[in-house]
């Protein structure tokens, strides 16, 4: 099975929907299988008193105006469901509270996605199994019991899911990357098992390619200089095209793990055995 390559936009396209259609560009050059993106329902997300806060941006001076500045609506997702479909690759989102998940269902998506941050939060959870679509289960930020208690809900729910080992950290220090989790969780919970990362470069996400991960899901950006606070932990055009490259190679390579004499090394073993007599050749 090859690995599920997700281009994570979230808010990168900093609200303009011009800069999530070039993101989306970038996913389908590189060979991704879906991007996605982050919807939230700011005044059920963030307190009152978050919102009224100062906050300088492109967008004004307080927290209200810089969430709104970067959260697309039905105008917007018409338009990219719109573009994905023409272009031929699949979109999602993470939905950040239930009103978002009811939202994101108009378009029919194939996929379901919950964030780290939102692993705890039981109702969502209940709701998003309740669709019964593949959900991709990012585990950062949390302890067995909170895997636990998301593996049951969807499980009771009957609804095909896989976790992916991550981090919470942007940009995460590679030491902190720990992939032996991907073998810990797929021993405990038996599932498929995927790798969220948020590290500068592409290292990690090779090793965890290595580690037989069914899903592979990296921030992506225009310029990791542009205004967000994802832009740092995300992967600029030239390396999301080398990284889903070189992952597809990893997973050729890989192989089957059994041992034998590849029919390409007979006639190499042959000659180099030459000499050798023959009884010893078997």
């Amino acid at each position: 099975m090859s690995i599920f390559v997700i281009a994570e936009v979230g808010i990168n396209h900093n609200g303009d929907v011009k800069i999530a259609k070039q993101l989306i560009d970038v996913a389908k050059i590189a060979g991704a299988d879906a991007v996605k993106f982050q919807k939230r329902t700011i005044d059920l997300v963030y307190t009152k008193e978050m919102l009224d806060s100062l906050r300088e941006s492109p967008w004004g001076k307080t927290q209200r105006a810089q969430k709104e500045g970067l959260e697309f609506g039905l105008a917007e997702y018409k338009e990219i469901d719109s573009y994905c479909k023409g272009k031929g690759i699949e979109w999602f989102a993470s939905a950040w509270d239930i009103e978002s998940q009811k939202f994101l269902r108009q378009f029919n998506l194939k996929y379901n996605k919950i964030a780290s941050a939102m692993i705890v939060y039981e109702d969502l959870l209940n709701e998003v199994a309740s669709e019964k679509k593949h959900t991709f289960i990012s585990t950062g930020m949390t302890k067995f019991e909170q895997i636990d208690r998301a593996v049951e809900i969807f499980k009771k729910a009957d609804c095909p899911f896989e976790l992916m080992h991550c981090v919470s950290t942007y940009p995460m220090n590679d030491e902190d990357a720990n992939l032996n989790c991907i073998g810990t969780l797929r021993d405990r919970y038996h599932c498929n098992v995927g790798y969220s990362g948020h590290e500068v470069g592409l290292a990690v996400s090779y090793a965890a390619a290595a580690l037989g991960i069914t899903s592979l899901e990296r921030h992506i950006t225009l310029d990791r200089a542009m205004y967000g606070s994802d832009q740092a932990a995300s992967v600029e055009t030239a390396g999301f095209i080398q990284l889903v490259g070189a992952v597809r190679k990893i997973e050729k390579a890989m192989g089957d793990g059994k041992i034998s004499i590849h029919p390409k090394e007979v006639p190499i073993a042959k000659k180099l055995r030459a000499h050798i007599p023959f009884e010893s050749h078997e």
